[in-house]
C-alpha cells in the first residue's frame, strides 16, 4: 500500500504539527494526540503558515483532511496507516509512547518517529513488533521542506523501509534510506558541525551572528540550494572534476582551520552573547512573521529551480514540480487546467 487514508500524529509541537499540516494539505484525515493544552492553538499557527504557502505554491489544492484531538494515544492512532511519533527527545518518553502505539495500532500500520538522533535500534526495545519502527527525520518546516531521512533499526524488516520510502514519497516528500544506522544520520550530523564552528566564531569575537547569517546567505548557503556538496566541489575542480579538487584542497584538512572537534563552553556568557546579537538582527520580526518570510522564499526558491534544465526542474526544484502537479491531481484538476489556473493574473484587491 502506498497510500495514507488516517493518519496519526503523537506529538503537536513544531514538528509534530508540521507533520499534520503536510498531511492535511494533502487530503488525508489526522488524529492528534498531545497532552500540551495549548496544542490545538499551536497547530493552529502552523496550520496558518503552511496553507498560506502551499496558496502560492499553487491554486490547484485537494480538500483539506479532518483534524481530530483525541482524548487518549489510543483513539489517536486507532484504524491509521501511518503514526508519527514526534514527542520529546528522551528515550525514557519514547519508549513509553513507542510501547503505547505498537499495543494500540492495527497490525500493518507504520509507524515513523521524528527523533533528530536517537537510534531506532535503542527505540524499538520496548516494543513488541518492532519490526514496523522507523525513524523518519524530517527537518523544519515539514510542510514545505521535502527531505525525510529513513533509518532502520536491527529489528525493522525491509517490507517496512520500502513500505516507509511509498508512503512519504506519496506525500510529496524525497524519501533518503539512510545505509548504516548511526546517530543523529546525516543531516543532523553536518548541522552540528557548522553550528559548533559557529559557535566558536562567535564566542571567539571573529564575527557575529548577523555577519555569519550574511556569510552563509549571500554566499555558499546559495550554492547549497540548488546543489549539494560534493557536486559544488566537482565544478569547482574544473574540467579535471573531483579528482583535482580533492588534490588541492585535501592537505588543507590537515591545518587548524577548524575547532570541529572541541565545543565551547555552552554556560550564560555564550547564550546571552548570541542570543544579544540575534535580538539585534532580528527582533523587529516577530517569530510568526519571520516564518512567513521563510516559507514564501523557499517556495519562490523551489518554484524558480521548477523551471530550470529545460523546464524539466533541478534538485528540489524538479521534486517541486511534481508535487505540485500531484496536488492538482488529487484535486481532481487535469494539468492543462492546472497550468492554466497557475498563469491566471491575480486581481489586486482596492
Amino acid at each position: 500500500m502506498s497510500k495514507i487514508n488516517k493518519a496519526a500524529c503523537i506529538g503537536g509541537g513544531v514538528i509534530g504539527a508540521g507533520w499534520v499540516a503536510r498531511l492535511i494539505l494533502n487530503g488525508i484525515d489526522v488524529s492528534i494526540f498531545d497532552p500540551d493544552l495549548e496544542a490545538e492553538r499551536k497547530v493552529n499557527a502552523v496550520m496558518t503558515n503552511a496553507r498560506a504557502a502551499y496558496r502560492q505554491m499553487t491554486p490547484s489544492l485537494p480538500k483539506e483532511g479532518r483534524i481530530t484531538y483525541a482524548k487518549t494515544l489510543a483513539e489517536a492512532v486507532a484504524g491509521a496507516d501511518l503514526i508519527q511519533e514526534s514527542v520529546p527527545e528522551r528515550l525514557d518518553i519514547k519508549h513509553k509512547v513507542l510501547a503505547e502505539i505498537d499495543a494500540h495500532a492495527k497490525p500493518d500500520a507504520l509507524i515513523g518517529s521524528s527523533t533528530s538522533g536517537i537510534k531506532p535500534s535503542d527505540m524499538q526495545t520496548s516494543m513488541k513488533r518492532p519490526e514496523r519502527l522507523v525513524v523518519a527525520h524530517p527537518f523544519n518546516p515539514v510542510y514545505l521542506l521535502p527531505i525525510v531521512e529513513i533509518v532502520g533499526g536491527t529489528q525493522t524488516t525491509k517490507e517496512y523501509t520500502e513500505k516507509a520510502r511509498a508512503l512519504y514519497a506519496s506525500i510529496g516528500m524525497k524519501p533518503v534510506v539512510i545505509q548504516k544506522e548511526i546517530e543523529a544520520f546525516v543531516g543532523d550530523r553536518l548541522l552540528e558541525a557548522v553550528w559548533r564552528e559557529a559557535l566558536w566564531l562567535i564566542k571567539d569575537g571573529i564575527t557575529t551572528v548577523e555577519e555569519l547569517d550574511d556569510i552563509m546567505r549571500y554566499g555558499f548557503g546559495i550554492r547549497w540550494a540548488q546543489m549539494g556538496m560534493f557536486q559544488v566541489y566537482r565544478i569547482a575542480g574544473g574540467e579535471a572534476g573531483m579528482r583535482h579538487f580533492m588534490a588541492q584542497f585535501g592537505p588543507c584538512l590537515k591545518w587548524p582551520w577548524t575547532k570541529l572537534t572541541d565545543v565551547p563552553d555552552f554556560n550564560d556568557e555564550l547564550v546571552d552573547l548570541i542570543a544579544g546579537q540575534s535580538d539585534d538582527q532580528s527582533s523587529k520580526w516577530s517569530i510568526r512573521e519571520l516564518e512567513a518570510i521563510r516559507d514564501e522564499n523557499l517556495v519562490a526558491i523551489m518554484a524558480a529551480l521548477s523551471k530550470t534544465n529545460n523546464g524539466k526542474g533541478w534538485g528540489a526544484g524538479e521534486l517541486h514540480k511534481d508535487y505540485v502537479k500531484q496536488l492538482a491531481k488529487k484535486a481532481g484538476v487535469s494539468p492543462a487546467a492546472a497550468k492554466a489556473k497557475a498563469n491566471k493574473p491575480v486581481k489586486k484587491k482596492g
